[in-house]
């Protein structure tokens, strides 16, 4: 059996064909564990932002810059995946056996078509341009080109002086410290999916390091725009107060006369009763606020009505 390092040099020797970029990969067979009790009832890519699942937000980052073919794997309440991206060109992907980032890129390997993919982490909102990603992979011609950011708390992300090839993650080469966030958004060629085995439960980590150790993993620092981890409880909340994106209250939302309602996100059909007072909170579509609630920093998801007083609390 040939090393994954000198498969990886042999791959590099052959060329990239068809390196443009017209298709994605949507990452959303995660558990969410750090968004519970929110992902008990919805997978975590379809947790609402500002009345939108996460993961049409990862669609719309990838419209923009013309990608229209969608691939999405799924395990965690596949059933709640039945209606999303109805019509546009969506393929799900189920995994009864959660396959992790590198055996789910593997699993969609007949979808890609012998084409090359951006993959995009299903809890990332971003307005990067990623239209320089994919023209940075296109003209760099390697296996795959990670979109990074310069300031963040996980810079486990180490760079050559040129800025374009990684060359440790998280140290795990010993070469160098990391300077750089990985943004969790890529492109890949169909070649590097040679360097992940069929059928398994792996991180796509361990094949990015070898093309690490012989100066393979391209990257591209973006730091125009917004980019937001969505993925734990602090981080949703503070991108429901700090983003914009359309009307807080959604139009079909009922707040009924004597309410008051500051700071916040309430969905569609979602119903806050007079007398409620609600300040820095989330209320789900569909949510229901009892007369009697007093709630902040709140985030109004199951389907039994909030009442009470509450801080920081997921109802």
């Amino acid at each position: 059996m040939i090393k994954n390092e000198t498969r990886a040099l042999i791959l590099w020797g052959r060329g990239v064909k068809n390196l443009c970029v017209n298709q994605a990969f949507i990452l959303g067979a995660g558990m969410g564990n750090r968004l519970r009790p929110l992902t008990g009832r919805l997978p975590k890519p379809l947790v609402p932002l500002f009345h939108r699942p996460l993961a049409e937000w990862a669609m719309a980052a990838c419209a923009r810059v013309g990608i229209e073919r969608f691939a999405i794997n799924t395990h965690h309440l596949p059933g709640a995946w039945s209606d999303f991206g109805a019509g546009n060109d969506v393929t799900l992907f189920h995994e009864p056996v959660l396959l992790e980032t590198g055996g789910g890129l593997k699993n969609i390997e007949p979808w890609m078509g012998g084409e090359a993919l951006l993959v995009h982490n299903g809890d990332i909102f971003s307005t990067m341009p990623l239209e320089k990603l994919i023209a940075a992979h296109e003209a760099s011609a390697l296996p795959v080109t990670l979109a990074l950011r310069s300031a963040g708390t996980a810079t486990h992300i180490a760079l050559d002086p040129t800025g374009s090839r990684v060359t440790d993650i998280r140290r795990m080469l010993g070469r160098s410290e990391g300077t750089h966030v990985f943004s969790g958004i890529y492109c890949v060629s169909p070649g590097f999916l040679e360097l992940l085995p069929a059928n398994e439960k792996i991180s796509v980590i361990p094949a990015f390091l070898e093309l690490a150790k012989i100066g393979q993993l391209g990257a591209i620092v973006l730091d125009e725009g917004v980019w937001l981890d969505l993925g734990d409880r602090k981080s949703y909340l503070q991108a429901h107060r700090e983003l914009d994106l359309g009307p807080a209250i959604h139009p079909l939302a009922c707040i009924e006369l004597g309410a008051i309602v500051e700071n916040s996100v309430v969905g569609p059909r979602a119903v806050i009763k007079a007398g409620a007072t609600v300040r820095n909170s989330v209320i789900w579509p569909d949510g229901r606020v009892s007369c009697d609630a007093v709630l902040d920093r709140c985030i109004v998801f199951s389907a039994s009505p909030a009442s009470g007083s509450h801080q920081n609390r997921d109802l």
